[in-house]
Parts: structure tokens; sequence; C-alpha cells
């Protein structure tokens, strides 16, 4: 079986190939890779090459796939999976596995370690050892792209299910956001703040009563705001503010002054930004939690907390690199249900993208950029459709679409474009 991937063979050295893939062992499945979202993870291990944590000494040699939001279908299965999995099973896989035996380690993940499995490839063969950890995740929703999101918003069900609280005297920590209480998350119209916003709104357990969202760009505020309306939020009993914080004189007095001077009991920070981080800090509650989520590239990355109100007012930070297994079949139930993470996709692309794209992501505007890998297509984002529609009947359509959902993708949108990408060349 060829396979034409994406490949890493060392610091910002990405490359589009096409190889055989060796026959699968009777541990192992053969699948067909449809769609992958690109990750400023992988856009790390890219630019970081071997110094990163995930990512092989030996890729030179041996390259790895990258790519590890990704979805498809089962083309074969090996014996030792055949009574659990079928060819046509539709799948998510969780890339971060809790493997802690055999020579791969506990750091190896599809996407960033092996040479045969990552998400920007047309086929791969999935190795025992995800099976082996409950990674790879049935999906039998609609359309291919939830699942490849799945990943994405299986961070931020992690990471409000990493929030914890206390009780003073007792010494016991109480897991999770407060339910009823008052959240904000910061620097969070991007595409896991989307996704962060999508999952609070949607989730059926526990919510805020306040749910405040900042950033520093209208543009990004507006959107976030049409997608994820006040209206929808206040039928879920939650009062949702969208905030420009770089209108504002005294920012940190004015969120507070939103929460009626109470602080917040939640609250998530999206971005590597040392003033973001300390403005977290100075609205906490007592008893508050805040959640650095946003990863930076620095190692000596750093910011100043307010240690007396550590000790006082029982402040605390946590902090999360991903979700688990759980958190993936939380979201994919979830999306079973209704939660449609379409908002978080501005972008559609070909195999033939994935490179620059990964590459230069941090220059490139809007939100997830999703890819579709047995097609080539250039990046081009969704709201570029309408004006490339003027001469592509492709486009035109494809904008029709979109435009019949709220100018978002869909599984509409995805099946039209996997029936007619031929039209592109």
């Amino acid at each position: 079986m060829k396979t034409k991937a994406v490949r890493l063979y060392g610091t910002n050295d990405l490359r589009l190939e096409e190889f055989d893939l060796p026959p699968i062992g009777k541990d192992e499945i053969l699948a067909r890779v449809v769609c992958d979202s690109i990750c400023m993870s992988s856009h790390k291990a890219a630019a970081q090459g071997t110094e990163h944590k995930r990512v092989p000494e030996n890729i030179a040699q041996e390259p790895i796939i990258i790519g590890h939001e990704f979805a498809g279908e089962i083309v074969e299965v090996g014996e030792k999976w055949k009574e659990q999995f079928r060819p046509g099973d539709k799948f998510s896989i969780q890339p971060a596995m809790n493997y802690e035996h055999g020579p791969v380690g506990i750091l190896s993940a599809p996407g960033y370690s092996y040479r045969y499995i990552g998400g920007d490839a047309t086929y791969v063969v999935i190795p025992n050892e995800v099976m082996e950890c409950g990674c790879l995740l049935r999906y039998t929703g609609a359309g291919f792209y939830p699942a490849s999101l799945a990943e994405p918003l299986s961070c931020v069900i992690g990471a409000m299910h990493a929030n914890y609280h206390t009780c003073p005297g007792a010494y016991h920590h109480l897991p999770e956001i407060v339910d009823g209480g008052r959240m904000a998350l910061l620097a969070a119209v991007g595409p896991m703040g989307l996704a962060a916003i999508n999952y609070v709104l949607n989730r059926p357990d526990r919510k805020p009563s306040l749910l405040v969202v900042t950033d520093i760009d209208q543009s990004r505020l507006d959107r976030a705001a049409s997608l994820y309306t006040p209206e929808f939020a206040a039928g879920r009993g939650i009062d949702l503010r969208y905030v420009n914080t770089g209108n504002m004189e005294y920012p940190t007095d004015e969120l507070k002054a939103i929460s009626e001077g109470l602080g917040y009991n939640d609250v998530f920070v999206f971005a590597p930004v040392a003033a973001v981080v300390e403005q977290a800090d100075a609205i906490l509650a007592f008893d508050g939690c805040l959640n650095f989520f946003a990863g930076p590239s620095k190692p000596d990355f750093s910011a100043k907390l307010n240690f007396y109100n550590v000790h006082y007012a029982f402040t605390h930070v946590v902090g999360t690199s991903g979700g688990n297994t759980d958190d993936m079949k939380e979201a994919i139930r979830l999306m079973g249900e209704g939660l449609d993470p379409a908002g978080l996709v501005t972008h559609i692309g070909g195999i033939n993208a994935v490179a620059e794209t990964t590459l230069n992501l941090p220059k490139i505007p809007g939100g997830k950029k999703l890819i579709y890998t047995h097609i080539d297509m250039p990046l081009t984002a969704i709201a570029d459709f309408e004006k490339l529609g003027e001469k592509c009947p492709v486009f035109k359509n494809l904008s029709d679409i979109c435009s019949r959902n709220k100018g978002l993708w869909s599984p509409e949108a995805e099946e039209y474009l996997l029936r007619n990408a031929d039209r592109f060349r």
C-alpha cells in the first residue's frame, strides 16, 4: 500500500513524499485518513525538531509523519483486533497515549513519533499500542471533521476537569470548575478559546453563572459573539459577556467590576503572555483557580504571581497539556448530542498545503486549518469562497453551502468537497 504523507526530517524540514507502507502485522490496523486539523503543537514540533520531547532523535534517517488531530476510516484489521474493529469503521485517535510498557515510552504519540502513522497522510498503519491504550476511538456521527476536532476539544475538556477548589481547614481538593460560579476566559477567541466557549455553553452537567471572554481583537470577539451568542448562553442560564480589554484603561479593575468585585472562581489563560497571566492572577476570587492553558514555546517563560493571595486567599495555579482518552470520549459523545465544532474552522486545504501551513501557522490569521489529505487544494479561507466562486464553480457551491450554515464548514460542505475535489485540477 502506497501512502502520500508530510514527514519531518529535521528542524523546519517538512517534505511531502509518496512511499510504501509495510504490510500490517497481526496486531496492527491499516487506515485511510480523511482529514487532519493542523495544531500549533505540530508547528512547535517542526520548529524544534529533535529538541521536541516527543520527536525521536533519528528523524534524519527515519522521518516521522506529522499531524495528530485526524480522522478517517479503517481499511484492514489485523487478526488480534478483528473482534473490536471492522473495515469501514470511522475513527478518531487520542494521540496522548498513556503507554507505560514497551520500547515506545510514555511520550511517544502519533503525529510526533512514528514513521507510519500521523494525520497528514493518505494511509497509515496504526500500531498495536494505540489499541492497547484504548486510543483508537470509533466515531459514528456525521462527517469526518468533528472527529478530527475531537482532540482539540478534549484538551479544553481536560482543562475544565483539571481545575480544583479547596475546603479550608480540611485539606480536601474538590475537582472541577465551580458550578454556578464566575468564570473568565482570557485571550480566548482563537481556536482553542472558541472550543472552550462552545464546551462551556453546551456542557450538560455543570456551568458558570457568569462567563467573561476577553481579547484585544474586536473582529475576533465579534465573530465569537455571532457564533456563540449571549442570547443562547442566557437560555442555558449563563450571563455571557465579550470584553475587549484593549479598550479598557484599567482592565483588571474593570473585569473585577463585572464580577461585582468578587473576582472569578475559574480563570483560564489562552495566550502565553506574561501580562495576561498576571491579569488572570489579579482577578481571582477567594480560592480561585488559574488554569494556564496556553503552551509557551520558550522554556524560560515566567510571570509574576501574588503569593500573599496564595497564602491568605487560597488562590492556586494548574496547567494542562492535552486531554486524556476519557476527555476524547466525552468530546465524541457531546458531538453526537449536537455540539458542532465547525466554529473553530476558518481555512480548508489539501495535503499539498500542509508543510507551508505548519511552518507558518503563527503568521496565518483565523482559526483551525482543516486539511483533507486525499486532495490538492491551496489553503483557503472559508471567507474567500464567495470571491473565488466568481471563477470556480466548486468554490461557488462551497460558498453557497457555507452561507446556509452561518458561514461555517459543515458535513454537507465536506461531502461536496470530497466528491468534487478533482474539479480543482
